[in-house]
């Protein structure tokens, strides 16, 4: 059974890392956007079985119900980890095999994008790890079964999710994708989404309010696709 996990924090609280450019009511205008504009993506997206919404924010929760997702309700966030492998595990016990940890802060995230994270999957125990822009993060992480191993979400998950699946004797697939690469945490992350021309709507929108309006015109980015993957029956390694 193949499942998509939603991790949302208090959008209240979001972007800290851009507060030395952006008030905290602009900081979560962007969250939000970023959220409508992810929440199209998945309803669009074909071949899952369930989705599933981690969160205490309560607007999050109230939409994910409205799309018919099925919600886990937090009473307090330790961290993303903790969250992802608390929601692993009772997916796990819900029958779920595959289980996608998707993020919201990436904005150009597209249902083919979704469809191609499941279709890069080997036979469990296995999983499918897409890199931060940078190279030292994880922005989605695939995992069969879900709980294969723990969860390290924040500075060199990248590397440290990769050594996860070698000590689990898994086979990794390290999948490259500009748009799920591209996650909004910082002001060179914001000033890249802002250079590309396929940013959707409501992100876009929100841009042209800051004043990123021209950039993505000027700049003509493009949505490239490259993938890498390791032979097969092999762990990924750096």
């Amino acid at each position: 059974m193949k499942a998509l996990l939603i991790p949302v924090k208090d959008l209240r609280n979001a972007k800290q890392r851009l507060a030395p450019w952006l008030s905290q009511s602009d900081r979560t205008e962007l969250a939000a956007a970023m959220f409508d504009d992810f929440c199209a993506a998945v309803v669009r997206s074909s071949g899952m079985d369930r989705i599933f919404l981690i969160s205490n924010y309560d607007p999050a929760i109230e939409r994910a119900q409205k799309f018919g997702w099925e919600v886990i309700r937090e009473t307090e966030q330790l961290s993303e980890s903790a969250s992802v492998d608390a929601a692993s595990r009772i997916c796990a016990e819900g029958g779920v095999t595959l289980l996608a940890r998707v993020p919201i802060d990436l904005p150009l995230v597209t249902s083919e994008d979704i469809a191609l994270i499941f279709s890069m999957i080997r036979p469990a125990p296995s999983a499918v790890i897409v890199p931060s822009r940078s190279g030292t993060g994880t922005n989605t992480l695939l995992r069969t079964p879900p709980t294969l191993f723990p969860s390290h979400f924040g500075p060199n998950s990248f590397s440290r999710h990769l050594a996860e699946a070698k000590n689990s004797s898994a086979e990794c697939v390290v999948l490259r994708n500009e748009r799920l690469e591209l996650d909004v945490d910082d002001w060179d992350d914001l000033q890249a989404l802002a250079a590309r021309t396929d940013v959707p709507d409501e992100t876009r929108r929100w841009l042209e309010r800051a004043g990123f309006g021209n950039a993505a015109r000027s700049a003509g980015a493009g949505a490239a696709i490259y993938k890498t993957i390791p032979p097969a029956g092999e762990a990924c390694e750096k």
